[in-house]
C-alpha cells in the first residue's frame, strides 16, 4: 500500500465538496452540506496562511484528509478524515505521523501539536497513543452529536521535546493540592 499526502488546491473544490457530503463522519461535528462547503472552499478557509489541507492519496485514490490549522499560532490542531472503505488499515498512524513530522519540520516556531476527538472514538484514540500523544484533557459532555447526545471530548498533544526524543511526558494528574479543611 502506498501513501503519498498532496496539498489541496482551487481545482479540488468539486472532489472536496463530495469526499465531506457522500460520507458518513460520525465523530466529526459541524454541518456538511454540499453548499456550505463548497462555499467554505471557494472563500480559500482550506487552504490560507492558517490552514492547510492535504490529501491523503493511498495507491493514487483519495482515501483521506488531513486539515492543519491554526498555522500562525504556536500550537496548531489538526482535523483528520478516512474515508469508511480505508479505516482499519492503518492509514490513520501513517497520516498522523505524517502531519506531526510535516509540522515540526516546517514550521521550526510550533512548540506542540493538539487534536480532540469524542471520547469513542477508540479507534482515533488508540492513533493518538501510537503516534506518542499525551492525553491532555478530558471535557464532559461538551461535544454535540448530531442526535443530540453530547459526547465527551478528549484532547491529546505531542510536544515538539517529546517527538525529537521520541518520548512521552503525560501531563501531572494529581497536581492539585488538597488542603485538610475540603
Amino acid at each position: 500500500m502506498h501513501i503519498e499526502f498532496l496539498r489541496f488546491s482551487p481545482d479540488d473544490v468539486e472532489p472536496l465538496v463530495n469526499f465531506l457530503t457522500e460520507e458518513e463522519w460520525p465523530f466529526h461535528a459541524g454541518t456538511q452540506d454540499r453548499e456550505t462547503v463548497k462555499r467554505r472552499a471557494v472563500e480559500g478557509l482550506y487552504d490560507n496562511e492558517e490552514t492547510r489541507t492535504f490529501w491523503v492519496l493511498v495507491n493514487g485514490e483519495r482515501a483521506g484528509l488531513v486539515k492543519l490549522q491554526d498555522l500562525a499560532d504556536d500550537t496548531p490542531m489538526f482535523d483528520l478524515r478516512v474515508r469508511q472503505a480505508w479505516r482499519g488499515r492503518g492509514i490513520g498512524t501513517e497520516a498522523v505521523a505524517w502531519l506531526t513530522d510535516h509540522l515540526f519540520t516546517e514550521l521550526p516556531d510550533i512548540m506542540r501539536i493538539e487534536g480532540t476527538t469524542r471520547q469513542d472514538n477508540h479507534a482515533m484514540r488508540a492513533v493518538f497513543r501510537k503516534s506518542g500523544y499525551a492525553k491532555e484533557s478530558h471535557y464532559r459532555e461538551a461535544w454535540p452529536g448530531p442526535d443530540g447526545i453530547r459526547h465527551d471530548s478528549i484532547g491529546y498533544a505531542i510536544l515538539r521535546r517529546d517527538w525529537l526524543s521520541g518520548t512521552v511526558t503525560p501531563p501531572d494528574w494529581e497536581d492539585e493540592l488538597v488542603s485538610p479543611d475540603e
